[in-house]
């Protein structure tokens, strides 16, 4: 048999690809771009990915595709040479707070092996290296530690209280023991003397086993093994040696314990270090790593304040700030700078504030005093301001039990190894020092942790950390995690499909993600990757162009080949770009720098640490940077938290800043994310934007429904009325299946257009309201060409370039750039006179060079009427495009953080420090 070495796709119909017929080479990497809408996604993920996908579940069992989504056969005539498929799309890792990067990847997975396997446990009390005495292990000990001719003394604890001592004394004669040693001057005292009785309970004995001098022959080896069993068993698992000759005792214990202390752990094994297990999860926070409790930054609001200042909040106004002058009464004598900010004091200045002092209560007391009298309703009032989420006291949010926090490998524990940064972690693995049995047992472990890390290093994310939450990751970031954990498996054969893992990453890092999809290939597999990066499309080894417009006028095969020929093919709007021979369009006149600014003075969340940063207003401002250099920290968590609080109505965390100025010269903020615009399918573009309201209006006012009686709302699928009675305007029907998935069928009374027949009868111009609905915006505009106020509200959704969208398009099937664009035509279209910062994340996701310019339209569209535009971006179009450009790095992490350059495009290109500064140089303006 000749082995396939194409994916043959012949007649692919699915969405909108126009019964296509494409080879895509196995064993290669292949782009598939086009502009956005063009279907790419359709015969990406729709079609190959979904097939693949299908066909591994169909060779299931039946008793395992009832738990996997049912998946119907993609609209094609047929798809050959498919192997096994894995899909790494732009969607968000799971909000469970307990997924991590480390268990994402799977590198906590080999860490606790690690640990359980060779890790060492440390007291917390002496330091000393916990190990589990066998007799065997105790004599050796005991010949190899002292010399020869030493006295010793082989004893083992003497347990008794005053309710028990006569029958601890009389089972110590049974068994032979008559004599005990005093722990302090290692007096003997025999237990025969009834006068010596009545002081065992002053001090701690031992009971006297054996007596001897240390020889190391075979008699006396044999004579210390049996007094050690002895000791052992009736120690219950405790026991001491005493050389008289040196003054000193050694402790053992055949238990895991420190002898020494008394301190019990648990010993080492794999799912002694996992927090979703309760075996290993703090039993404080239950492994979540935060508790309800007093939250420290509800007690110290403004850390830039001091406590002379009200710094502490629960101490300010006249009830209780007497508790504040107790402490600035005796802060002299406790060492504590009372005019010094809060953000400044030591660990051992915040320990006296805490837990008090003699003459001062300390906030944990105050507090423990405001509980006690929580009967009375404005205690409880008052408790209640302070209370919030915060890092569990007992494990420091390492979210593991004592017993785990003491196993150290390497010189690490768990607990210090997830707060480091990747590129740290990865040089600590790959220098890491280990004993001849530890290489032994655990040295391919260290092998895969080393490599994994690497890859993580490698694709960007060097600044992440393996305690970072995943809901909390960018899309981008969750992406590429996905590749790096897909490399990390080292599977071969497979298909993996990717959408646009360019996301987040800033120029620089692209070489770095190409080199990645390399790996991946070389190891045997075959890359497809949804993209519109310039350089990743020079990069690979084949090209797949859909088009040539959007929607209904896209879904063709422009080309597929290599680079050359794709250079050469004059139908590919990709290739009018990337040959120069069409360019981007942006307003070259820009905006001068005028005086309205907002000023944030020491913002410090995450890694930022620069002394103020200055976001001047009336203008199109970008924030750029290396991936991880601090970019969202400081415009969401700190500009948009910060601001939205001040205007009120923000609940949310908010990071740490001094103070915010200028922030009256704006009158309100908008975050335009990529969220979802609607949860249902009954949310849809044309609801969104208020057009559908003005369309229904048109199909009530003609002759038939005004004959009828029939309002607006009867044509609406979301009330009662002219919508289907049987699903209720869904479209569809959920059958409960009960012990197997739900199945999801058409609505058989309305075929699934979500209206009764009359409804449907009902033309207007020839056309239904199902007809309108299933018109693009594009075909909606022309149609409605004599009605001015549904051209208005279309025309705008033509201009940020979703003219593609189907009007009655669930929502839920948007991407996240489209529902992006849908909210800014909303802002568009509602022409506030309001002056609106508004904030956008990355919004050229999604989007083909040539919808960019359009983009760009908008953006000077929203400039022009008077408001400010702020934008986290790494598309070099739109930062060239800009009118002012804060540059932060010049690393990401611990190494970033700081304002490295802020001015026009002309001036972040001459500074030789910005590496957006080099990648605008280096530029080829499309």
């Amino acid at each position: 048999m000749t082995t396939i070495k194409y994916i043959s796709v012949r007649g692919a119909r699915v969405n909108n690809l126009k019964n296509i017929d494409i080879d895509i080479p196995r064993n290669r990497f292949t782009v598939v771009t086009g502009v956005s809408g063009s279907g790419k996604s359709s015969l990406a993920f729709d079609t190959v990915y979904a097939e693949g996908q299908r066909r591994f579940v169909e060779s299931l069992s039946a008793y395992a595709r009832q738990f996997l989504e049912r998946m119907r056969k993609p609209d094609a005539d047929s798809i050959t040479g498919i192997p096994p498929a894995v899909a790494i799309g732009q969607n968000q890792l799971q909000k469970n707070p307990r997924s991590t990067v480390g268990t994402t990847t799977e590198i906590f997975d080999h860490l606790r092996i690690l640990f359980g396997r060779v890790g060492k446990t440390i007291c917390h009390k002496c330091g000393k290296t916990i190990v589990k005495d066998t007799s065997d292990s105790i004599a050796k000990d005991i010949i190899d530690r002292w010399s020869k001719d030493d006295k010793l003394y082989i004893m083992f604890p003497f347990k008794a209280d005053i309710s028990n001592i006569d029958e601890q004394i009389s089972l110590m004669k049974e068994r032979g023991y008559f004599r005990l040693v005093s722990k302090t001057d290692y007096e003997i005292i025999d237990i025969e003397n009834t006068e010596t009785q009545p002081n065992l309970l002053s001090d701690t004995y031992y009971v006297l086993v054996d007596r001897l001098a240390l020889q190391n022959d075979k008699d006396t080896v044999s004579r210390i093994t049996e007094s050690i069993e002895q000791s052992l068993v009736y120690g219950l698992e405790e026991m001491s040696v005493l050389n008289l000759t040196e003054s000193e005792i050694k402790n053992y214990s055949s238990i895991y314990e420190c002898a020494d202390c008394g301190i019990v752990y648990v010993e080492p094994e794999p799912k002694l270090f996992t927090f979703n297990s309760p075996y290993g999860a703090c039993t404080k926070c239950q492994g979540f790593g935060r508790t309800t409790g007093l939250d420290d930054a509800l007690v110290f609001p403004d850390k830039s304040k001091s406590i002379t200042m009200d710094a502490i909040h629960p101490f300010r106004g006249d009830t209780f700030s007497k508790y504040k002058r107790q402490l600035i009464r005796i802060a002299t004598y406790l060492n504590v700078d009372v005019n010094k900010p809060v953000s400044e004091l030591t660990d051992d200045e915040l320990k006296v504030i805490w837990e008090g002092a003699p003459g001062y209560i300390g906030l944990d007391k105050f507090f423990e005093m405001l509980e006690g009298e929580k009967q009375k309703m404005h205690y409880r009032i008052m408790l209640s301001k302070y209370r919030g989420y915060t890092v569990c006291r007992s494990c420091g949010g390492s979210r593991l039990r004592r017993s785990a926090r003491q196993v150290f490998v390497g010189g690490k524990n768990i607990p210090e190894l997830v707060k480091m940064p990747l590129e740290k972690l990865y040089d600590f693995f790959k220098n890491i020092e280990l004993t001849e049995y530890e290489m032994n047992v655990g040295g391919k472990l260290v092998e895969e942790i080393t490599w994994r890390l690497e890859l993580l290093v490698e694709i960007g994310l060097e600044y992440l950390t393996l305690d970072r939450l995943s809901h909390t990751l960018s899309g981008g970031e969750a992406q590429r995690i996905k590749l790096a954990t897909s490399l990390g498996s080292q599977l071969v054969g497979t298909l993996y499909v990717l959408d646009e893992p360019s996301i987040g990453l800033h120029s620089r890092d692209t070489e770095k993600l190409i080199r990645i999809l390399y790996k991946l290939k070389n190891l045997g597999n075959t890359v497809i990757v949804v993209e519109h990066d310039l350089e990743i499309i020079k990069s690979a080894q084949n090209i797949i162009d859909i088009g040539p417009k959007a929607g209904e006028e896209g879904g063709y095969l422009i080309y597929s080949g290599d680079y050359e020929g794709l250079m050469n093919c004059k139908k590919s709007v990709t290739a009018d770009y990337l040959s120069g021979r069409k360019k981007i369009i942006f307003q070259e006149v820009k905006s001068a720098v005028g005086n309205k600014h907002i000023k944030i003075l020491n913002p410090r969340h995450h890694n930022l640490k620069m002394p103020e940063v200055t976001i001047p207003l009336n203008l199109f401002v970008c924030i750029t940077g290396v991936s991880g250099s601090g970019k969202s920290s400081l415009v969401h968590d700190i500009i948009y938290g910060g601001l939205k609080k001040i205007h009120g109505g923000y609940m949310g965390e908010i990071g740490g800043y001094e103070r915010i100025e200028g922030f009256e010269n704006i009158e309100a903020i908008e975050m335009v994310d990529q969220s979802p615009i609607g949860k249902s399918s009954r949310s849809t573009p044309a609801t969104y934007i208020k057009v559908f309201d003005i369309i229904r209006d048109v199909f009530s006012n003609t002759q038939e429904s005004k004959q009828m009686g029939w309002k607006p709302g009867y044509f609406s699928f979301n009330v009662p009325g002219g919508r289907c009675d049987v699903c209720e305007g869904e479209g569809n029907i959920t059958v409960d299946m009960q012990f197997l998935p739900d199945v999801t069928l058409e609505c058989e009374a309305c075929k699934g257009t979500r209206y009764k027949k009359e409804v449907r009868d009902l033309k207007y111009r020839n056309k239904s309201i199902v007809d309108v609905l299933n018109m693009t915006i594009d075909d909606a505009f022309d149609f409605f060409k004599d009605n001015e106020k549904i051209k208005k509200k279309l025309s705008i959704m033509r201009d940020v370039g979703l003219g593609y969208l189907k009007l009655g398009q669930p929502s839920t099937q948007l991407s996240g750039g489209e529902a992006q664009r849908v909210k800014l035509a909303g802002y568009l279209e509602s022409k506030s006179e309001a002056h609106t910062l508004f904030i956008f994340d990355e919004p050229t996701t999604g989007l083909h060079i040539d919808d960019i310019s359009k983009l760009l339209i908008c953006f000077r569209r929203l400039v022009s009427s008077g408001h400010s535009v702020l934008v986290i971006e790494h598309n070099l179009n739109v930062i060239s495009a800009a009118d002012y450009i804060i540059d932060l790095g010049p690393g990401a992490g611990e190494k970033g953080g700081l304002v490295i350059c802020a001015g026009t495009p002309e001036k972040i290109m001459s500074c030789t420090d910005s590496f957006t500064g080099i990648a605008l140089s280096n530029m080829e303006n499309p």
